[in-house]
């Protein structure tokens, strides 16, 4: 597909994503959606773009190689990177399990203290350390570094977690149990955090390699689709243990809950010993200290949209994850059994699923930035509906679990799926890890403060067995929704099946013009690639000067 060269990156790059005149409004408001749309057309696109295995086109003969080498690697990249955000769902998920069973099993030790507050928060806190800490490794090392150091946290603090004692701990007594859950699930947060900015990117670089018309379906499978099955999977492992150990031994169902989150991590171990770096990050990755102001100037505005919109999403949802036990013990009352309360949970979790599956193919068909405008439009349709409804659907279990599931359904098919999707395919390789890890910290962020408010949001609104209490989440979810709807319709790039390989183009042209020696970039034992399929002559008399861009982009 050809477009029209657009210098702006090179003329004006602080304000290349700013619309800056009305004709440039329009376009944003009209044309750029309508362009996005691929419904009709998805086959011939595919035809026409696709460029499966050769959008990497090395410069020195070795085609065939590198061909070879990226085919097998997206597959690799591809499943370690799903297999490792399966524990990210695991793990944050089940916390909600085990919160309920601590407040059952502690009463007001656990209900009346900050340590509900602590013991769903704290990972989120870690996770944002992990993030920035293994988005630097990924870009200045490698992702296969950050991934290996990572998965072994995560199998040892998983581990430490499930065996959790403190002084003084015993069946009635909590001693320093929930300061030891605590500082072990913060560590925990640091190893989930490592998923995000190592096996993220890899992913997307991997699904760049997939034909033209299904690249951001396999993206949004195997990274916020296996969140989402481990949320499933989290929900449902409790369920059997309680059948097993009945609802008066609720310790061993809380503790196993959480130590079988680290038998997929073991598994995953092998797979990340056998990865092998792309061929896109191996060619560009920065030798020296990467170039930050140049970097600031050229992504500021689309990092801050889409950090802005990452930030209100897992405000929201992952507050809702974490205490969706407890609201469904809430609603259904104090009369229902235990395993009605974690079954009613796992019905409520699969509504993730359908959400998240279908939202990767809509992100191939309307493109990413409608597909998340539209589902965040309707899940705050459904988040009024639900708040206005609550009186009557607390009445009715099931319409209130379908209603509530349909509201988390419409999250996942927006900016679940689409929010990372933006942020991989809006930033060039080099300095995606890095720049990937800041959108998700900040997202984490969000989840750490909705976790941590989310019980003030309650308690100020009349309480957890009133109905204004229960309402008040959705009335601010929903809100906040219609906000990150405009945000992303009117400020947020377009993005398109060539977009990850036009974004390489612009950077490399970019730093080149500013007069960045482009030689540094990528291994020494390795050639320097041009990034897909057109060619940048068009800029040349931009940038003919820099004679270093020619080895990267080609005439």
């Amino acid at each position: 597909m050809s477009v029209k060269y657009d210098t702006k990156h090179i003329d004006r790059p602080i304000w290349r994503d700013f619309p800056t005149s009305l004709a440039e409004i329009k376009y944003r408001a009209i044309d750029q959606p309508l362009r996005e749309i691929t419904w009709f057309g998805r086959e011939k696109i595919a035809e026409d773009e696709s460029g499966g295995d050769t959008d990497i086109i090395v410069m020195d003969g070795r085609d065939d190689i590198a061909k070879e080498d990226d085919k097998r690697n997206k597959y690799w990249a591809i499943i370690t990177t799903g297999a490792g955000l399966f524990s990210d769902g695991y793990i944050n998920n089940s916390i909600s399990t085990v919160s309920l069973c601590l407040s059952i099993i502690y009463g007001d030790q656990y209900l009346n203290s900050r340590a509900i507050q602590n013991v769903s928060s704290i990972a989120f806190a870690g996770t944002v350390v992990g993030q920035l800490t293994f988005g630097y490794i990924a870009d200045n090392y490698s992702r296969r570094a950050g991934m290996l150091i990572g998965t072994t946290m995560l199998i040892l603090f998983t581990i430490l977690c499930a065996g959790a004692w403190g002084v003084g701990t015993s069946g009635t007594n909590a001693g320093g149990l929930f300061a030891a859950i605590t500082a072990y699930r913060f560590f925990l947060g640091i190893a989930i955090g490592s998923e995000y900015s190592s096996s993220s990117p890899a992913a997307a670089e991997a699904s760049n390699l997939f034909p033209a018309g299904r690249r951001n379906r396999y993206f949004c499978w195997f990274t916020n689709f296996m969140i989402d099955t481990g949320f499933v999977v989290s929900s449902f492992v409790p369920l059997v243990l309680l059948w097993i150990c009945g609802s008066d031994h609720l310790t061993p169902v809380w503790r196993i809950t959480i130590g079988l989150g680290a038998i997929p991590p073991l598994s995953l171990f092998y797979l990340r010993l056998k990865y092998k770096e792309s061929a896109a990050f191996r060619k560009t990755k920065f030798q020296k200290v990467m170039p930050y102001w140049r970097i600031i100037k050229f992504y500021w505005f689309r990092l801050a949209v889409v950090s802005i919109i990452w930030f209100l999403y897992d405000f929201s949802a992952y507050a809702f994850g974490t205490y969706s036990s407890i609201i469904i013990s809430i609603v259904l009352g104090e009369d229902a059994s235990l395993v009605q309360k974690f079954g009613w949970n796992v019905v409520l979790n699969l509504f993730y699923i359908p959400g998240a599956f279908l939202g990767a193919i809509f992100a191939d068909w309307w493109g990413p930035r409608n597909t998340l405008t539209v589902g965040l439009i309707l899940q705050a349709a459904l988040g009024y509906v639900l708040a206005g409804a609550l009186e009557h659907l607390r009445k009715h279990v099931a319409g209130f679990v379908v209603v509530y599931g349909i509201f988390m359904t419409m999250g996942e098919f927006s900016a679940g799926d689409n929010v990372g999707l933006l942020a991989s395919k809006t930033i060039s390789v080099p300095v995606r890890g890095t720049l990937y890890g800041v959108a998700a910290a900040i997202g984490k962020v969000g989840a750490f403060v909705g976790s941590y408010v989310f019980p003030d949001i309650l308690r100020n609104a009349g309480g957890y067995n009133t109905t204004s209490g229960l309402q008040a989440p959705y009335w601010v979810a929903s809100s906040l929704c219609v906000f990150s709807a405009l945000l992303g319709y009117f400020f947020l790039p377009p993005v398109d099946q060539e977009s990850s390989n036009d974004e390489d183009r612009r950077f490399l042209e970019y730093l080149t013009s500013t007069g960045y020696d482009t030689v540094q970039l990528g291994y020494p034992e390795d050639s320097k690639i041009e990034f897909g399929h057109e060619s940048c002559s068009d800029a040349d008399w931009k940038i003919k000067e820099k004679h270093q861009t020619e080895e990267i982009l080609g005439n």
